[in-house]
């Protein structure tokens, strides 16, 4: 592999949610482990599951992998790191300060700034304090999801500015004083990143358009703050010899091959490793050590048996959800799953019974315009422009606290309008309205990785407490967004996830994480599933095998009802090919 010949001190593996990131930076420690090297492997993803793939609870803590002695890993969890963070800041005036003041800091560390620069507080230390890292040769970093990724990133430079100057908004205040002292951390950390000498990033991608022309941007993005030394790894590559008797297996390398022949400009200059689509499971150290390997074997399918499966179709559960005529439809899950593909089949198919639909997202990396190719009647799309509605929200205040205010008061507002803690105001106001619309119509909305979503879900949180807090007329009724998500009759959550280890773990984290805010998901949607597309090539029969115990745990153990997405031989783009994702069986319902 191109991006292991001689190895910088630091290895950073980025890329959308889904294509295998964990695995290969894990395979990659591993195998430097193997060669004698120390190795800390480090997740900054909010959604870590580095622990589950080496089968050991690891957390915020650095923790030796048993079967390695050369090798550690470090989770390093936004919540914890916040609450931490909140911690060092509020211990020493609690109880010094009255109450109120101590709950104003509070408050002002109560939002989803704080946790962002608490994990980028600890990232940084990584880079920069030699105490922390000197026993190891490699530092391996597992990423967050690209828009993750980015924005920590470019908190240096962002961060450095408003500390340098001043700047920033009372809900900035909390977080930035505790970022003071560390201004000389961050500038070591940004020179770290930006030396060839000592960081190699490699960006991470499956053989698809979408994936790629993410991984393009991502390319052009960190190459502007000065990380230019740039690697490409395309995933999951299906090995031509599967080709030969097997109708999908064939288009699937077709299509794969085609897009690989057709790489955009700025990355075919970059050193490029494929890595081949393996029969297995990617948990479990065996696995791992062959994952960077020409090996394909599997254990053992008959070349005559054939995975037989009988399950629910996603036309099953829009049947349910028609029978409503209206409500919120969101789907969830981790980036990669096929969420936006999804979101526009359920608005496709709710359309085209001449139901009202407004399809909608909130992830900054959707691309629906892509995935529907075309209109449909009683479908309207729109996405949530963060850019947009950052313009639209800071106009409001200006027109409004603004107007009262001297030449020297609005400067200063507008200065605090530039703060990073408006972007997460004015996404969730767009959200809001969009919400209302469910009264009269379906709204289906596809949205952002689980990371996000869950910033999104405490912001909608935090609003509500607000709203009942202020209430004084007990008589007066209100809805706030909260309650709608909550109420399973205005609104359905739809879980996404592949018959992978992996992803089903993750989606049941995430369903917890909702039940904990008071959101029962309705049903869980496993997609591209190989087994409920009867494959003949013998890896992907060995992969559709492996597939039926995760299905068959989502459907006894995890979802109240479920369906399952067959993989299609042709990629499910336009209004006629989302229409064939569906089929016409009863749903099963395990209420």
């Amino acid at each position: 592999m191109k991006f292991l010949e001689q190895p910088p001190r630091f290895l950073f593996f980025t890329g959308k949610g889904g294509v295998g990131k964990t695995s290969i930076a894990c395979a990659t420690a591993i195998q430097l482990a193997d060669a004698g090297k120390r190795v800390l492997l480090v997740s900054t993803d909010p959604a870590s599951n580095v622990g589950q793939v080496f089968g050991i609870s690891i957390g915020n803590t650095i923790t030796p992998i048993p079967a390695f002695a050369h090798l550690s890993a470090l989770e390093i969890d936004p919540q914890a790191a916040a609450q931490a963070y909140r911690d060092r800041i509020v211990g020493p005036v609690r109880g010094v300060l009255p109450d109120t003041v101590v709950r104003g800091i509070e408050e002002q560390l109560s939002g989803a700034c704080t946790t962002e620069i608490a994990a980028f507080d600890e990232f940084t230390a990584l880079l920069t304090d030699t105490a922390l890292t000197t026993g190891y040769d490699h530092i391996i970093f597992d990423t967050a999801p690209t828009g993750h990724t980015i924005r920590l990133l470019q908190l240096p430079g962002a961060w450095s500015g408003f500390l340098e100057e001043g700047k920033g908004d009372a809900s900035c205040l909390g977080p930035l004083a505790g970022l003071e002292k560390q201004r000389t951390q961050y500038k070591e950390a940004v020179d770290s990143l930006a030396d060839p000498q000592r960081t190699r990033l490699i960006l991470v991608a499956r053989a698809q358009d979408s994936t790629l022309r993410e991984v393009a941007r991502t390319h052009e993005e960190l190459g502007k703050i000065g990380l230019s030394r740039q690697y490409l790894v395309i995933n999951g590559v299906l090995p031509r010899t599967e080709a030969a008797i097997d109708p999908l297996a064939a288009a699937i390398c077709a299509r794969e091959q085609a897009v690989l022949s057709a790489l955009p400009g700025v990355l075919k200059d970059l050193p490029l490793d494929q890595v081949a689509l393996k029969p297995f499971n990617l948990v479990g150290l065996a696995a791992l050590r062959l994952l960077l390997t020409n090996s394909v074997s599997g254990n053992g399918i008959s070349e005559h048996q054939q995975v037989t499966l009988d399950t629910p179709t996603l036309s099953a559960l829009v049947d349910v959800i028609a029978a409503d005529r209206h409500g919120l439809v969101m789907l969830m899950g981790k980036g990669g799953v096929g969420k936006t593909t999804l979101a526009a089949a359920v608005a496709v198919e709710l359309a085209n019974r001449g139901l009202p639909v407004h399809l909608t997202t909130s992830d900054p990396a959707a691309h629906l315009s892509e995935t529907l190719n075309g209109s449909l009647d009683n479908l309207a799309v729109s996405r949530i422009d963060p850019h947009a509605e950052i313009e639209i929200y800071k106009q409001h205040v200006l027109a409004t606290k603004g107007a009262t205010l001297d030449a020297q008061g609005r400067a200063l507002l507008e200065e605090d309008l530039r703060s990073p803690c408006t972007e997460e105001i004015a996404v969730f106001q767009a959200f809001s309205r969009i919400i209302r619309e469910s009264g009269k119509k379906f709204v289906v909305m596809d949205t952002a990785p689980t990371g996000h979503t869950l910033l999104l879900l405490d912001a909608t949180g935090a609003y509500h407490r607000e709203i009942t807090r202020q209430l004084t007329d007990k008589k007066l009724h209100v809805t706030t967004p909260m309650m709608r998500l909550q109420d399973e009759k205005q609104t359905k959550i739809l879980l996404v996830t592949l018959a992978e280890t992996t992803p089903v773990l993750e989606a049941a984290s995430l369903q917890a994480d909702l039940r904990r805010a008071g959101i029962e998901p309705w049903a869980w949607i496993i997609n591209n599933s190989v087994a409920a597309a009867r494959p003949l090539s013998p890896l992907l029969r060995q992969r559709a095998h492996n597939e039926l115990k995760e299905i068959e745990a989502v459907a006894n153990h995890h979802a109240q009802r479920y369906a399952v997405v067959p993989l299609l031989q042709v990629e499910p783009v336009g209004i006629a090919h989302l229409l064939e994702l569906s089929g016409r069986v009863a749903v099963a319902d395990n209420e």
